[in-house]
């Protein structure tokens, strides 16, 4: 039976982690008392016992507990920022570095959430050569609340919260935001885009867009779909040709799911590449398990909802 202990266990990434986990036959959990949870001592003795730890910590805790690791028999799954272009590092999404790849790592950085969106609709483009490695692009993503941590969901889900919660509210306007480097890193391109996140008052759900002139293509549109429909054919990242919701996308449709929908909308002269999925499914919590199992050799959906 593996050993698994989540660093990190209370945030909204570990506990989805831990649900998902809880009802496995094959998975001993190794838990930590809420007194024991901010004890360095016991913490390493865990890491070290564990077969696989994930690490569900702020980056410069998920650094710590990386060093805390003694033995060359841990697995660590990170799903912080911390090691995400690190070298010895594998980014973790299989559907774009290769299983093989993944499952004989050690150390694996799980992607950001709005960057697996980004990086599943650009990087095979820029790899295959249908767009150019200099192309400046933008990107708009949606997200629930949940994606901000327990100090954000509070704040949301307060009966006396601010009225501006209420409706759709951008962010990291500065163009700094964490993700960035990653998004530019895994998709090979040589400028990191306009980055636009909007967080929504709803709890889970993720919609990540980037928009295209066919100009930046070296293709046309039914390029783009034959690629997409040729690279993802699941289980856990799939083209979709739809059409929407009589005509809308919603963000929240693949809310509790930890699968991906990658979509192309618009004509021959504007383009809409479209990723939906829940951003504490494959954007989080389902995206590190995935990698777990193919790490075990165990099928890559068991325990995940799809």
């Amino acid at each position: 039976m593996t050993k698994v202990f989540i660093d990190g266990s209370a945030g909204t990434t570990g506990l989805r982690i831990h649900e998902r986990l809880a009802a496995r036959a094959d998975i001993a959990l190794l838990t930590l008392s809420d007194g024991e949870r901010k004890n360095q001592k016991a913490r390493r003795e865990a890491l070290n016992e564990a077969d696989i730890a994930f690490l569900c910590l702020p980056d410069d805790a998920a650094r710590e507990a990386a060093a805390m690791v003694e033995n060359r028999r841990t697995v660590l799954i990170d799903t912080s920022t911390a090691h995400r272009t690190a070298q010895g590092w594998t980014y973790g999404f299989p559907e774009l570095v290769g299983r093989e790849r993944v499952a004989s790592s050690r150390r694996v950085a799980n992607p950001g959430c709005h960057a697996s969106g980004f990086a599943a609709l650009v990087a095979p483009l820029a790899e295959a050569g249908l767009l150019k490695k200099d192309a400046r692009l933008s990107c708009f993503s949606l997200t629930g609340y949940s994606g901000g941590g327990k100090k954000m969901i509070a704040s949301y889900e307060d009966e006396k919260r601010d009225a501006l919660l209420s409706a759709p509210r951008q962010y990291a306007l500065g163009q700094n935001h964490k993700h960035l480097s990653e998004m530019k890193k895994v998709t090979g391109l040589s400028e990191a885009p306009v980055f636009c996140p909007v967080v929504a008052p709803y709890y889970c759900g993720m919609e990540v867009t980037v928009p295209l002139f066919s100009s930046d293509l070296t293709g046309r549109f039914d390029d783009v779909a034959a690629l997409y429909r040729e690279r993802y054919r699941g289980p856990l990242v799939h083209y979709d040709e739809t059409e929407g919701e009589e005509g809308f996308l919603s963000a929240a449709a693949f809310a509790g799911r930890d699968d991906m929908q990658i979509s192309l909308f618009g004509n021959c002269e504007r383009l809409l590449l479209v990723a939906r999925f829940d951003n504490l499914g494959k954007g989080a919590s389902g995206a590190a398990i995935q990698n777990m199992n193919l790490i075990l050799g165990a099928e890559e959906t068991t325990g995940l909802v799809l």
